[in-house]
């Protein structure tokens, strides 16, 4: 008589077994695959589903096919998917602190920008709880740099261009050049200078190198006005939902992806900077005068996002330069 309901025990613990190993996730990110940021987190997931035992297989829609970029954050915290990657500052008019790496020469190059990092993150992190997500890691962007048709002579050659944005900093910044700011996704970039929306860019030579940006424009440079960053975040409802093991497997595979992830993107950054210079385009290390005009507008954008950051934006900054 005891037979069945131990028999029953087992059924379900088979069951529970499966469902388990049948855990599916599809992961939305914004970026081609040839990009580094997908190949990093391509790795990632092969990483999370070695160490399950494909107990947790994601499926990557990349280059925005499942969810434009746009649309992420909202996406994932609303369930709609489990797991995004997305850039930090396409979301910087919802949440100031999401713009903290946005912020012209507040942090620039490489090691600047991972102090930055540390500084923000306990403050990020708090931030993408509040909207019911657990941040993974994040990864930095090789140094922002401009794209023109033409040799600049001054800060002044922008005003009235159309300028390519990707995030409400780098839209201000172009207003502030006197620029026409026009958001354009990625994928959409090569068509937006073909057509004539866009005929001026800030990104950096990773994008101009993806998009091969010497078939519209002539020469970039190397400002490293900031190196931006994408966040990959889980769901909280769904993450609470794993196993203490799984966490632990979900944890480490995100550090191990952050730390190669910012190798990576040093890497691309001298190989794409190289690519630009091999098709025939000109890199340009900005003069003294240019930097300067360049650095008073960093200056009145980072006073502006201190206004909007609050309390919040002081704390990462006092941080940052450890004051």
């Amino acid at each position: 008589m005891k037979l069945k309901p131990l028999l029953l025990s087992f059924a379900a613990l088979a069951l529970a077994g499966t469902a388990q190993a049948q855990t599916k996730w599809d992961m939305p990110t914004p970026y081609s695959d040839g990009e580094f940021h997908t190949i990093n987190v391509r790795q990632f997931v092969e990483d999370v589903k070695k160490a399950s035992g494909g107990q947790i297989d994601i499926n990557v829609h990349s280059n925005g096919s499942l969810i434009k970029h746009p649309d992420m954050l909202r996406a994932v915290s609303t369930g709609q998917v489990p797991i995004a990657e997305f850039l930090l500052g396409q979301f910087g008019n919802e949440e100031p602190v999401f713009n903290a790496d946005n912020v012209p020469f507040l942090a620039a190059g490489y090691d600047n920008a991972w102090k930055l990092y540390q500084a923000q993150k306990s403050v990020l992190t708090r931030k993408l709880e509040g909207r019911g997500l657990q941040l993974l890691y994040s990864v930095a962007w090789p140094g922002q740099g401009l794209y023109t048709r033409n040799p600049l002579k001054s800060v002044d050659d922008f005003k009235g261009v159309k300028f390519r944005t990707y995030s409400a900093y780098t839209a201000r910044f172009a207003e502030l050049l006197g620029a026409s700011p026009t958001v354009i996704q990625v994928p959409e970039v090569p068509q937006a200078f073909a057509t004539g929306t866009i005929s001026a860019m800030i990104t950096s030579s990773a994008t101009g190198t993806s998009t091969k940006a010497w078939e519209f424009v002539k020469n970039y440079y190397t400002t490293n006005a900031m190196h931006p960053k994408n966040v990959v975040v889980v769901n909280n409802r769904v993450f609470q939902g794993l196993t203490g093991a799984q966490k632990k497997i979900l944890a480490d595979a995100a550090a191990a992806a952050e730390k190669r992830g910012w190798d990576l993107s040093r890497q691309r950054e001298a190989s794409a900077n190289k690519g630009l210079a091999d098709n025939g385009m000109t890199v340009h290390t900005p003069d003294a005068a240019l930097m300067s005009a360049l650095g008073k507008i960093g200056d009145t954008i980072a006073a502006e996002w201190l206004k909007a950051a609050g309390a919040d934006g002081e704390a990462i900054v006092k941080a940052y330069r450890g004051k």
